[in-house]
C-alpha cells in the first residue's frame, strides 16, 4: 500500500524546480550582521529586504546590553511564563511598552507570531465574529483560524465593504475587528478613523497589529493609533521586536482586565518558553535610543520620501505606498524571481512576493527603507533596479520623458 503522506510530500516540486532552473530566492545565507551593506557568498550587496527600519540590529548599545543580560540571567528561561519564566527583566519591558503606546499594560510574548496566534484565538468565542482585512499578517489569520468564532473578511482597505459586512452581523454579538497599521507588503496605513467611527456605530472592538508601525510613525514612532490620535478609541495594541526594535519577541498592550484575562488565556504564551533575556535587554535598549534620538525616525522619512520620489521620476509602479515598505510591481511569478536573482547578481537585495501570497497579476519585490541609508545607497540600488527591470522588459507605469 502507498504511503499517502510522502506521495503527498513526493508531489511538492516547486522549490526543487525553482533552485533548478537557478531562480530560488529563499533562505539566502547572510554573512554579517543585517546592516545596509551584507555579505552574500563573500560579495557585498546593499540590502534593501530588511525590516530594520532604524538600522539598530549593529547599535553598540544595543549589543551591550544583550550581553549583559546573558551575564545576569543566562541564555535562557527554562520555563514559560506563566510558571518559572517571568523575570524581572520582563516585567520591565512590559511596563515601558504600555507607556510607550498609552494603554495600561502590555504583555511580552516570544514572538510576534506567537502573539497574534495567542490574542485571535481567546478573545472571541463561538458566538462571537472575528473581522479581518483580507491583506492582514498570516499570524492574524492563522490565530483567527485556532478560534471558534466566525471570521467575516472584507476587502483591503475598504470601508465601503467594512460597514456592508459589520451591517450583517447581529447587533447583540461580539465583533471584534483586527486590521495591520502598516500593511506589510503594499506598505500603505490602515484608515483608522474610519473604521474607529465604524466601530462605535457597529458596537465592534479594534486591534491594530503595529508589527511595522512601532518606530515608523506616530510621536516617537509609538504607532498607528498615536499617528491618528486615536489610542484611547483603540482596545489592543500588538508589536513585534525584530523591525525597529533590533530584537526577536512580540507584545500585545490594553487595559488591565484585557491583559489579565489574555495571560491566562493565551496559549501560545502559558505554552511557550519565554523569551530570552538578551532579547529582553536588547528591545529596552532599543526603545530607549528611538525615544531619545528622534532624529531617527526623521531620517527614515527623509530617505523614504526620497525613494518614492526616485522610483515614481523613474517610472515604476509603487501602488499606494505611503511608508518605508515599497511594492516595485512586476505582475508575474517568474519575471519577479529572475529580477529578484539579477539583482542580487548586481549586488542588491530585495524580497520577492509571489502568488499566493498575492494575486498572480499583483507579484513584486519588496524594496524596504532603513534609516541608515544613504541616498547614495539608494541612487545605486534604484538605477539598478531600472537596468534590470529594462533588460526583462518589465512595463513600468509610465514612460519618463
Amino acid at each position: 500500500m502507498k504511503n499517502k503522506l510522502h506521495e503527498k510530500i513526493s508531489s511538492y516540486q516547486l522549490s526543487t524546480i525553482a533552485k533548478q532552473e537557478g531562480l530560488y530566492p529563499y533562505f539566502r545565507p547572510i554573512e554579517s550582521s543585517q546592516d545596509t551593506e551584507v555579505l552574500i557568498d563573500g560579495n557585498r550587496v546593499l540590502m534593501f529586504g530588511s525590516n530594520s527600519y532604524l538600522g539598530l540590529t549593529n547599535h553598540p548599545k544595543v549589543k551591550e546590553a544583550a550581553r549583559k543580560a546573558i551575564d545576569i540571567y543566562g541564555t535562557g528561561c527554562a520555563g514559560s511564563r506563566f510558571l518559572n519564566g517571568t523575570l524581572d527583566i520582563h516585567i520591565k519591558l512590559e511596563e515601558r511598552l504600555a507607556e510607550y503606546v498609552g494603554k495600561d499594560a502590555a504583555l511580552v510574548f516570544s514572538t510576534g507570531y506567537q502573539t497574534n496566534l495567542g490574542v485571535l484565538s481567546s478573545v472571541t468565542g463561538r458566538n462571537d465574529y472575528l473581522i479581518l482585512d483580507e491583506y492582514d499578517h498570516a499570524s492574524i489569520i492563522d490565530g483567527s483560524r485556532l478560534s471558534f468564532s466566525k471570521v467575516i473578511k472584507y476587502n483591503h482597505n475598504d470601508m465601503q465593504d467594512l460597514e456592508h459586512r459589520l451591517q450583517s452581523l447581529p447587533t447583540e454579538a461580539i465583533k471584534f475587528i483586527a486590521v495591520d497599521g502598516i500593511f506589510s507588503m503594499e506598505g500603505d496605513i490602515v484608515k483608522l478613523p474610519e473604521i474607529v467611527a465604524l466601530a462605535e456605530a457597529y458596537g465592534a472592538s479594534i486591534m491594530i497589529d503595529d508589527a511595522h508601525g512601532l518606530g515608523v510613525i506616530g510621536d516617537k514612532g509609538a504607532g498607528t493609533a498615536d499617528h491618528f490620535g486615536l489610542t484611547n478609541q483603540v482596545d489592543l495594541i500588538m508589536g513585534t521586536f525584530s523591525k525597529s526594535l533590533a530584537s526577536l519577541g512580540g507584545f500585545i498592550a490594553g487595559d488591565d482586565a484585557m491583559i489579565e484575562y489574555l495571560k491566562h488565556h493565551a496559549r501560545s504564551l502559558i505554552f511557550s518558553a519565554s523569551m530570552s533575556p538578551s532579547s529582553a535587554a536588547s528591545t529596552l535598549a532599543a526603545l530607549d535610543i528611538i525615544q531619545s534620538e528622534p532624529e531617527r525616525i526623521e531620517q527614515l522619512w527623509s530617505n523614504t520620501n526620497y525613494a518614492h520620489r526616485l522610483l515614481q521620476d523613474n517610472g515604476f509602479d509603487i501602488g499606494s505606498t505611503q511608508t518605508p515598505i515599497i511594492p516595485v510591481y512586476v505582475r508575474d511569478n517568474k519575471k519577479t524571481f529572475l529580477a529578484t536573482k539579477m539583482l542580487q547578481d548586481a549586488g542588491v537585495f530585495v524580497n520577492p512576493v509571489v502568488s499566493p501570497a498575492v494575486p498572480a497579476g499583483s507579484t513584486l519585490i519588496r524594496f524596504s527603507l532603513m534609516a541608515t541609508h544613504s541616498f547614495a545607497q539608494i541612487e545605486e540600488a534604484v538605477e539598478k533596479i531600472s537596468c534590470v527591470f529594462k533588460s526583462m522588459e518589465i512595463a513600468k507605469i509610465k514612460e519618463v520623458v
